[in-house]
């Protein structure tokens, strides 16, 4: 009996210096006991920001960010915000990271047919998405970069990917899926504002398309690629502008319907071969000739001369 008294002097005369966590509880190493006994343990009481002045505040919250800026990560994500903040507040103003952007894009020769009209439809477009949809930063960059490509894509040669690979050189995050994601939006905000367009107008704005293309792509089929087959380049300039009439004459009796959920751009680069193999001379727009200019290959090509086929005949039978 006397024993067990002098233990439990010994247990209360404990100062619980020794303690360790053990399985979620404090366990006192010296004497046992654990939290649970309900014993308050002597713990080091956790830094307490604001109780310290301001200014001591502020120099503690600038120490734990210059630590976390050290990491190369967070470094990387800090300055991206530091743009981003910078492009969302620049779209609403000046518009200098915007235009900065497209013109590092020509700079590596994507859209170089974005003159100053076309530069104001984008910002037009771009700042009235702005005031519908409140985003993140990260979304407002691929927004502009959508519509940029949808401005652009029916008139270059350029190809997404290529277009996708530059934008992410300039710094941008973005991969195809993104791409599509946010051209989507980008439609559905024009077709809320501005109402569904009629078939009728659709028509003919699909067809404008394809002619604006069509003497893009021809104009870069250079005098010197076919220069044995004409006397000279007045003869060549005559040419492409008949082409060009009959292109006009040609979509006008193509009907919607078959051109409605076409690749513009290979189609068109299938009509140029076409109407060349309406010519006397059948050599001179040859598959390799306009597989060069127009980046699409010989395979794609002829598949819509096919197309061309099936819709308008046989262009040597019925353009004689």
């Amino acid at each position: 009996m006397n024993d067990n008294k002098k233990d439990y002097a010994e247990d209360t005369e404990c100062m619980h210096k020794n303690v360790k966590q053990e399985g979620g509880f404090f366990v006192c190493q010296d004497c046992g006991l654990i939290e649970t006994d309900q014993i308050a343990f002597e713990r080091t009481p956790a830094p307490d920001f604001y109780s310290d002045s301001q200014l001591e505040y502020e120099r503690k919250i600038r120490m734990s960010d210059s630590k976390a800026i050290q990491d190369p990560e967070t470094r990387k994500r800090y300055e991206q915000i530091k743009t981003l903040n910078k492009w969302f507040r620049d779209s609403e103003s000046s518009f200098t990271e915007q235009k900065k952007t497209i013109s590092m894009l020509k700079g590596n020769g994507i859209g170089l047919s974005i003159d100053n009209a076309k530069y104001n439809e984008i910002k037009d477009k771009y700042l009235r998405y702005n005031k519908y949809h409140r985003q993140t930063y990260e979304n407002m960059v691929i927004i502009f970069l959508a519509i940029i490509w949808m401005e652009i894509k029916e008139t270059t040669n350029v190809r997404v990917e290529d277009f996708i690979k530059t934008s992410k050189e300039l710094g941008h995050k973005i991969n195809k899926k993104m791409l599509n994601n946010a051209m989507l939006k980008v439609k559905r905000t024009d077709k809320r504002i501005k109402g569904y367009k009629n078939t009728i107008n659709l028509e003919q704005e699909i067809k404008s398309k394809v002619k604006i293309l069509f003497q893009k792509d021809l104009n870069i089929i250079q005098y010197e690629r076919v220069k044995q087959h004409f006397q000279n380049e007045q003869e060549y300039t005559k040419l492409k502008m008949e082409m060009q009439l009959l292109a006009d004459e040609l979509l006008s009796i193509i009907p919607y319907d078959k051109i409605l959920n076409l690749n513009y751009k290979a189609f068109t680069a299938g009509l140029i071969y076409y109407i060349g193999q309406t010519l006397d001379n059948r050599k001179i727009f040859t598959q390799s000739i306009v597989e060069q200019t127009s980046r699409f290959s010989s395979t794609t090509i002829r598949k819509k001369y096919h197309v061309l086929v099936d819709i308008l005949g046989d262009p040597q039978e019925s353009h004689a």
